[in-house]
């Protein structure tokens, strides 16, 4: 059997990770690993593929930024001769950015088989880019690998039942499995090499993360944002991903100074044992709020709404897109009790690779 992988942001990157793996333990699986370039600065491509030990692409397109509509054209004028070469019995796509949309729309022009990884998510929020790449991936692909039961049903109530496997989530996969190898060691040997002079990582700290376009387009909702930042409890370390510092730079914002202390995104262990060392996270990703939620840190998250769910269960998480409870709410006591597991025991990637076997062809 040949999978063909096509990955091109850090969240894909970190999925492909235990899913790699899996498949070369099956045996018998040839995989390919194509790389979109839609994530293309070092700091949120290559150390990902050196953190988790993945296998070098065996494709690097080299895409890079642009509209949503240009970055998307030119991964599929990419992506079909790549196809084309290969024929492989599955083309394995991630998540929901646009590499993920643009294999999909590549895949089944030509008539190859697509599994959708992370399948069934919904925000139910036309406005986001990543809600049209999961709606479209999801009704174009031929086997949808949910994560969750709520994903389930969401396929279901689509009409796309008969195509759906629940597998769990990979991510609960490598986040557990890093978690073991940075638990004992301490929070400034893991991440010392963040630019973070001027904070003591011994005392209690929120940990920040802002990057989607309805947080970052308009010039007054972030700014109102870095305000609320630089207001809370307790210092703020913002890992700042390249378009968060592009627009505040455009915006004439500053995002640093005073307690609100700034540095490029940090590598997966890095972030893992920051997480868990936090008092809070503040955020608009959906990775990080259902890692957040895995590694048992309350988790604030500025949007409207969310994808995972499961994590608003029992308080661990809490949508504040108006920003009147951060203040109040981004420190706070971890919930009481014994947490559910929506996401799986950590095994995911395994039942990926046996679905993957038994449905080829």
């Amino acid at each position: 059997m040949k999978v063909l992988s096509v990955v091109g942001a850090r969240p894909q990157f970190v999925k492909l990770g235990p899913v790699a793996r899996a498949l070369a333990q099956a045996g018998g699986v040839e995989h390919v690993i194509v790389h979109t370039g839609q994530h293309y600065d070092a700091a949120m491509s290559d150390v990902f593929f050196e953190d988790l030990q993945i296998p070098a692409p065996d494709v690097h397109l080299g895409v890079g930024s642009g509209s949503h509509g240009a970055q998307t054209g030119a991964m599929l004028a990419g992506l079909d001769p790549v196809l084309q070469e290969h024929r492989p019995d599955w083309v394995l796509v991630y998540g929901d950015t646009n590499s993920t949309l643009a294999a999909a729309v590549s895949a089944v022009k030509l008539h190859l088989p697509i599994a959708h990884l992370e399948a069934g998510l919904r925000s139910f929020n036309r406005r986001m880019p990543e809600e049209h790449n999961r709606v479209l991936t999801d009704h174009a692909a031929d086997l949808l690998l949910a994560p969750t039961q709520v994903a389930m049903d969401h396929l279901a109530h689509e009409g796309l039942a008969q195509r759906s496997v629940l597998v769990g989530d990979v991510m609960t996969d490598v986040c557990y499995l890093v978690r073991e190898q940075v638990a004992d060691r301490a929070l400034t040997d893991v991440i010392g090499a963040a630019n973070l002079e001027g904070i003591d990582l011994e005392d209690p700290y929120l940990l920040a993360t802002i990057h989607r376009p309805d947080n970052t387009d308009s010039p007054q909702r972030l700014r109102a944002i870095v305000e609320a930042l630089r207001d809370l409890p307790a210092p703020v370390v913002l890992l700042a991903h390249p378009r968060l510092v592009a627009k505040a730079t455009e915006y004439g914002i500053e995002l640093f100074g005073g307690t609100l202390h700034g540095t490029s995104p940090l590598a997966y262990p890095q972030m893992v044992r920051a997480v868990m060392g936090a008092a809070g996270v503040v955020t608009d990703s959906g990775g990080l709020q259902k890692e957040a939620f895995l590694l048992r840190t309350p988790c604030t998250t500025i949007r409207p709404e969310t994808e995972w769910v499961e994590t608003l269960e029992a308080g661990w998480n809490i949508l504040d897109n108006d920003l009147t409870q951060v203040r109040e709410v981004a420190v706070r006591e971890a919930p009481f009790g014994a947490q559910a597991t929506p996401y799986g025991d950590g095994h995911a990637a395994d039942l990926v690779a046996k679905v993957l076997l038994r449905r080829a062809g």
